[in-house]
């Protein structure tokens, strides 16, 4: 089928949830993709902060074909082997004690609100059900989870939403302060807002967010769906601040492309389940779970990947200051190891229509701000290759 049809097939029986970019891609090797006309692209997108081991890794292919041929699925009725061999692997290298297995960031999102109020209600034994997350989050498209994001836009159409979230501006712990009261559970925040135009907090941030919830005992639940993994420049986004979360969801990059999502927790915290209380028929599924462990192992036993993520980061950052010193349309660059942003002051839309345009795949979020999130294994060359681009296409204006 030529590309055309698949594109015209795609409008045809596909619902028009996406502004899908006119091509078809068909193949991926580290950090290049193929369309289905056999032209190449560096890909600075990596599935939205997904193929953190770039497109294919063979590790994670193989893992997928032995278990594809000895178990695919199974009911949660029963003890998983690959499942419990990647939460035990998550549990030694994070702060959790238990983890509870999904299929998605916003899954993981959701298990999070249900655990921390039915801990409140259920183990604390108090009428608590308020979770405190920030403007400009984002923490999935299920009901709960974007009742939790505090954007308009994602909640447009869908009212009423959840009850039960107030929304405080991001780095600002007076306002967290002061929306704490007798019926928060917990606060729920991203190290960094990634959806949200990549915006850092001020250092010790998390610590402060830490202190609020010990003095009033919430829970603290981050979403490190797409800052963990290594995408900071360490395993998880919390260990640059040596804070120890109570919950923390995870999903993205944990499974290099096959769809999983996690709920990570202290055995206080995970008291809030019991069986019967969540679930999910696909959660832990053993395929999924061999892709998870494999991709682990990969960044844990070659250090090199998350060690390399800091300098290459820095690499990066340099090399947009360099265009926002010459370009005054651009007002900011900020990052946290490859997760990078730089801000306009123009639609970002038609930069990335360019970058297409000369092989290169970026995003552009909150309209102005063009996103940058690699495979962690993206070189220096291929970087310096993507700023050289965006000098030329701003050269035009």
């Amino acid at each position: 089928m030529i590309t055309g049809d698949i594109i015209k097939d795609s409008q045809t029986y596909l619902m028009n949830t996406y502004s899908r970019q006119p091509l078809v891609l068909v193949k991926g090797r580290g950090a290049t993709v193929y369309d289905s006309d056999g032209r190449e692209y560096l890909d600075f997108l990596a599935g939205v902060a997904v193929n953190n081991l770039g497109h294919c890794h063979p590790r994670v292919v193989v893992a997928l074909q032995k278990q594809a041929q000895r178990l695919m699925h199974v009911s949660n009725h029963f003890h998983i082997e690959p499942q419990v061999n990647l939460a035990k692997a998550l549990v030694k290298n994070s702060f959790a004690d238990k983890v509870f297995f999904c299929n998605s960031g916003a899954e993981a999102n959701e298990a999070a609100i249900k655990l921390a109020r039915r801990y409140s209600r259920e183990v604390l034994k108090k009428d608590r059900y308020e979770v405190i997350t920030c403007f400009g989050s984002f923490h999935g498209r299920t009901y709960g989870a974007v009742s939790a994001t505090a954007q308009e836009k994602f909640h447009q159409g869908f009212e009423p939403m959840v009850p039960g979230f107030r929304y405080v501006p991001f780095n600002d712990l007076k306002a967290v302060e002061e929306a704490v009261n007798e019926r928060t559970c917990a606060i729920l925040v991203e190290p960094v807002q990634g959806e949200g135009g990549v915006n850092i907090p001020s250092a010790g941030y998390l610590k402060a967010l830490r202190e609020i919830c010990d003095k009033h005992g919430l829970l603290l639940m981050l979403d490190e769906i797409q800052t963990g993994m290594g995408r900071t420049g360490r395993l998880f986004a919390y260990d640059h601040e040596g804070v120890t979360p109570d919950v923390m969801a995870l999903a993205k990059g944990l499974g290099s492309g096959m769809p999983i999502g996690a709920l990570l927790a202290t055995d206080k915290a995970a008291q809030g389940f019991t069986p019967g209380s969540h679930g999910s028929t696909f959660g832990g599924n053993p395929l999924a779970c061999a892709a998870g462990l494999a991709s682990l192992e990969t960044l844990l036993e070659d250090n090199i990947i998350i060690q390399n993520v800091g300098a290459l980061g820095k690499h990066f950052v340099t090399g947009l200051e360099t265009l926002k010193s010459k370009y005054p349309f651009i007002k900011d660059v900020r990052g946290q190891g490859l997760l990078i942003g730089i801000e306009l002051d123009f639609d970002g839309k038609e930069i990335v229509t360019e970058c297409l345009k000369q092989g290169f795949l970026i995003n552009c979020t909150m309209n102005t701000v063009l996103r940058f999130i690699p495979p962690l294994i993206i070189s220096v060359e291929e970087i310096d290759r993507l700023v050289n681009a965006l000098d030329g296409i701003f050269k035009k204006r």
